[in-house]
C-alpha cells in the first residue's frame, strides 16, 4: 500500500519487472484520484496512475467505488493467482474519502470483475441518461442523477466502471478475432452486450484523465461523452477542486444537457439557464494547463 502516484511514476521500471518475473499479489494506491487528497497539490493529486499502470499487460487495474466492489475483487484475485495459478497481479485504487458504503446490488459480482455494472436504475421518464461513475466521483455521478430527474425530467441509470482497460482489451480481442474470421459469426465483447440494448445519452466521469474512460468509447452506443481531471494537482477543498477539474455534480448535468442538445433533444437556451442556474463559470480557464 502506497501513495498511488508515486507507483508507476517513480518505480515504474520495477513494476515492469514484476510483470515480467510474473509476481502475484495486489499493489494499492492510496489516496488515489486527483481530487480526493486535498490540500496537496501537483506532487501528491494523482490523475493517472491507471493510465501508467495500463501499460503493463498482466496487471489489472481496478478504480473501485464501493467496498463490497473491493471485497468482490480481491476475493477473485486470490483465487485466479494463487488456486488457478495464473500469472497476473493486480492495481487496486484506494481513495482517501469517508463516505457511506451501500449494500452490494444483487447479480453484480460479474460486472464488477468484469469492469461494469448498472449500480442504479432511472425513473421511468421517457428520455434515457446513462452516467458512468469511477472511485469517489462515482457520488458525484449520484447527485447529479437526483438534479436531472427532478429539474430536467430525465431518466438517470447509474453504472460503475470498475476497469476500463479489462473492457477495452476484451473489445478489442473481439474486434481481432471478428477481422480474421470474417465468414463466422461475429463475437461480441461484454461491453457491447451489456450496453446493446440500452438506449440514449451516456456520459462518463472520474477522477482520471479523460483519457482513462475514452478507451470505451468506440464501442458505446451513440457515443461517449467524458469528463476527467487533465491537468496538475492544485491545493483546494474537494468542492473546489472538482469544480476546478469540472467533474462535480453541476458540471455532470451540463455535460449531459449539452448531449442533449447535440442530439436535437433540449434547445440551447436550457443549457444556457443551467449554467447561471448551477454556478458554473463559462468564462473559466480550462484547467488542462493551469
Amino acid at each position: 500500500i502506497y501513495y498511488s502516484m508515486f507507483g508507476f511514476q517513480r518505480i515504474g521500471d520495477q513494476i515492469w519487472l514484476a510483470g515480467d518475473m510474473q509476481t502475484k499479489g495486489f499493489l494499492c494506491g492510496g489516496t488515489a484520484g486527483r481530487t480526493t487528497l486535498n490540500g496537496e497539490g501537483l506532487q501528491h493529486q494523482d490523475g493517472h496512475s491507471l493510465l501508467l499502470a495500463s501499460t503493463v499487460p498482466n496487471l489489472l487495474t481496478y478504480d473501485a467505488a464501493f467496498a463490497y466492489e473491493l471485497a468482490v475483487i480481491i476475493q477473485d484475485g486470490l483465487y485466479r493467482m494463487y488456486q488457478k495459478n495464473e500469472n497476473i497481479f493486480y492495481y487496486l485504487t484506494l481513495e482517501n474519502e469517508n463516505y457511506e458504503m451501500p449494500p452490494m446490488p444483487k447479480g453484480v459480482e460479474d460486472g464488477i470483475l468484469k469492469g461494469l455494472y448498472r449500480f442504479e436504475k432511472g425513473s421511468k421518464a421517457k428520455e434515457k441518461v446513462h452516467l458512468i461513475g469511477s472511485g469517489t466521483i462515482i457520488r458525484e455521478a449520484i447527485r447529479a442523477k437526483s438534479i436531472l430527474e427532478k429539474v430536467y425530467k430525465l431518466s438517470v441509470d447509474i453504472w460503475s466502471a470498475t476497469n476500463y482497460k479489462l473492457l477495452r482489451t476484451d473489445a478489442l480481442a473481439c474486434q481481432r478475432w471478428n477481422m480474421l474470421h470474417p465468414e463466422k459469426t461475429p463475437k461480441k465483447s461484454y461491453l457491447e452486450k451489456t450496453l446493446e440494448k440500452e438506449s440514449g445519452t451516456f456520459v462518463a466521469v472520474s477522477d482520471y484523465m479523460k483519457i482513462i474512460p475514452d478507451q470505451i468509447a468506440p464501442w458505446v452506443p451513440g457515443g461517449l461523452m467524458t469528463l476527467g481531471t487533465d491537468g496538475f494537482g492544485r491545493s483546494e477543498s474537494r468542492e473546489n477542486l472538482r469544480r476546478f477539474f469540472e467533474v462535480d455534480a453541476e458540471m455532470i448535468v451540463i455535460a449531459t444537457l449539452y448531449q442533449l442538445m447535440k442530439k436535437g433533444k433540449l434547445k440551447k437556451d436550457v443549457i444556457s439557464k443551467a449554467i447561471k442556474k448551477l454556478k458554473v463559470n463559462p468564462g473559466k480557464v480550462y484547467p488542462h494547463c493551469v
